[in-house]
């Protein structure tokens, strides 16, 4: 069972949002409660905190699949969920955060010191906080999002003050039982050492200094032979380098001096930074016959490189206090020479003014929408409830997405895709910005010119035809009918009194009339196909009755004054016979006495 474990992969997923409701109130007497459906609560985050009670990964190792909770659904009379908890996972004091690439997160040092890992998803709104005054009782809620899932990568470099380099059985976990209360294996074969040794070292009145143990180095170390490389990494935020040479060596091809060179080699080729480290040279093993002659030898040589030299034993503990002295005299140097360490500053990176929303680019015959807003909004919506597509459709609309569609030259039908969702591209369902513009082309394609909006016939579109996506449909027949709406009802009413010849009849009879047919439509009688044509319409003569375009009673009572032009209306049936009535001074007569305008 391993004991000491440097590095993890560690499987993160945060929590997902609840899912809003859409719910509408139900209390006795109030038959129109409105929604009151709640939201969706928040994901739980997955956050990782030094903790200095901790020094290995081994926790880890055993469990490297990691989860917080989601959050509840809303439920009705206005209930938000609940939101998830936060897993909170302590690391060791130095552990790295990298991606499955190598590239670095987050480099975590300093009890206290935390970092979000898996951000949760956000709660689905419900129908209450949807409800607008287009959108009285919306029929649909928002989905929550998907927590945030990634595979971390965790390493730890040990936060050591002085790291214990050299060749294997070169008495490096010796030094460390010495120099501190730490108590590693100690065996007289290589590579005895598999792990990192740390201790925590005292001398005199000086603070106290921590010591790690490097496993054995040799050639290679720095491209993976050995152990080195597993390693190397825990003496990057070391204060000082002790390299601990074997003075009793029995190898014919091993002396101190080479065994320096080869082990500098090794750090050169690791990382560029331990370059400006202190250097110490410890030649162990004095007590061992011929080891105080060689360590004699090689001290001046080393010396005039710079180095500090001791000649210790750890079987005697000969030279350890001084070693002991100095190196917790650099460590106090070096720590009073470091920049104080400061709270981790909050950097807030706001975007660019100028920073687009969303991206549209052609692919092939379709088109790919990128962006934080349309993505998050697919993931929000409900792709079951056709109110919820509209609602998607609206707020694409207003972001700019389908004018810029328009602008690449996308034809209805095209294939637009947006994260994992494709679909068709149907401009005419939207009265906004380019797509208005191209309804008004259509519109002048199929009528000449003349499109009508409402019930005024009159009016040449500048808008779209249709209203707006994503509003409650429920409503659509509460609302009050317009004179372009009105009127085709009442001719088909009148028809039924008619002969099923009557509208053909009155057209023979009203070539100077006016038509409006069943969709709304205003032409001459005679000029049926016509289109738009000014002098009918523009002229002087027609003023009196253009005054009372706007007035719904008026129009309908005036409608067959002898002052302006016969009005024909025509409607047609389901069984494809047409309906016709005269001018409106009979239809009282007709109707027994109602409004021809309203509802039986």
């Amino acid at each position: 069972m391993p004991t000491f474990v440097d590095r993890v992969v560690l499987h993160a997923a945060a929590g997902d949002g609840g899912h809003g409701c859409a719910s509408i109130h139900r209390e006795k007497y109030k038959p129109l409660g409105g929604p009151d459906g709640g939201n969706g609560g928040r994901g739980g985050d997955i956050t990782l905190i030094v903790d200095s009670g901790v020094t290995t990964l081994l926790d880890f190792h055993f469990h490297p699949h990691r989860r917080a909770t989601s959050g509840r659904p809303g439920q009705g009379s206005n209930k938000n969920g609940a939101d998830g908890e936060d897993l909170v996972l302590p690391v060791p004091d130095g552990t790295v955060v990298l991606t499955q690439d190598g590239e670095e997160i987050v480099d975590l040092v300093g009890a206290g010191t935390s970092f979000v890992l898996a951000h949760g998803g956000r709660g689905g709104r419900g129908n209450a906080a949807l409800a607008s005054a287009r959108r009285k009782a919306p029929g649909f809620a928002e989905l929550g999002e998907p927590g945030e899932s990634l595979d971390a990568v965790l390493e730890l470099k040990s936060v050591a003050d002085v790291a214990l380099v050299g060749y294997p059985s070169a008495g490096k976990s010796s030094l460390v039982s010495v120099l501190s209360a730490a108590k590693p294996k100690i065996a007289d074969y290589p590579f005895t050492t598999l792990v990192p040794n740390l201790g925590v070292a005292r001398a005199g009145d000086l603070p106290p200094y921590t010591v790690a143990d490097v496993p054995g180095l040799i050639p290679g170390a720095s491209q993976g032979r050995g152990l080195g490389l597993e390693f190397l990494r825990h003496i990057e935020r070391c204060s000082v380098i002790v390299h601990v040479l074997d003075c009793a060596t029995l190898e014919p091809d091993r002396d101190p001096l080479s065994d320096l060179d080869v082990i500098e080699r090794e750090l050169a080729a690791y990382s560029e930074n331990l370059a400006d480290r202190p250097r110490v040279v410890v030649l162990n093993k004095i007590d061992v016959p011929d080891g105080r002659d060689l360590a004699d030898l090689v001290t001046p040589d080393l010396r005039e490189r710079g180095l500090e030299v001791f000649p210790v034993s750890t079987a005697t503990r000969e030279g350890t206090r001084a070693l002991s002295l100095f190196l917790a005299g650099t460590v106090a140097e070096h720590r009073r020479a470091s920049p104080v360490a400061s709270a981790t500053r909050i950097v807030l990176r706001p975007r660019a003014v100028d920073e687009p929303d969303f991206a549209v680019r052609a692919v092939g015959d379709g088109f790919v929408v990128t962006g934080a807003k349309p993505l998050r909004w697919i993931r929000q919506t409900d792709f079951t409830n056709d109110e919820a597509i509209g609602y998607l459709a609206d707020r694409l609309a207003r972001l700019g997405v389908e004018e810029q569609l328009a602008r690449l030259g996308a034809e209805p039908g095209a294939e637009v895709t947006i994260g994992d969702v494709t679909f068709d591209w149907e401009p005419t369902l939207s009265g906004r910005g380019a797509l208005a513009q191209y309804a008004t082309q259509r519109a002048d394609e199929s009528t000449g010119g003349v499109a009508t909006v409402g019930g005024s016939g009159v009016t040449r579109a500048r808008e779209g035809v249709l209203g707006p996506r994503g509003s409650d449909d429920r409503l659509s027949g509460s609302v009050r009918l317009t004179r372009g709406e009105r009127l085709p009802r009442r001719a088909r009413r009148l028809a039924e009194l008619d002969a099923p010849d009557a509208a053909d009849g009155a057209f023979e009879a009203a070539q100077d009339g006016v038509l409006v047919d069943e969709d709304g439509v205003v032409t001459r009688a005679d000029r049926r196909d016509a289109g738009w044509d000014e002098a009918v319409w523009g002229g002087e003569d027609n003023d009196h009755w253009d005054d009372d375009a706007g007035d719904e009673d008026a129009g309908d009572e005036d409608a067959g004054d002898e002052d302006g032009p016969v009005v024909v209306w025509a409607g047609r049936e389901d069984d494809g016979t047409a309906a016709s009535s005269g001018d409106d001074g009979n239809d009282e007569e007709r109707t027994g006495g109602r409004r021809a305008g309203d509802e039986e």
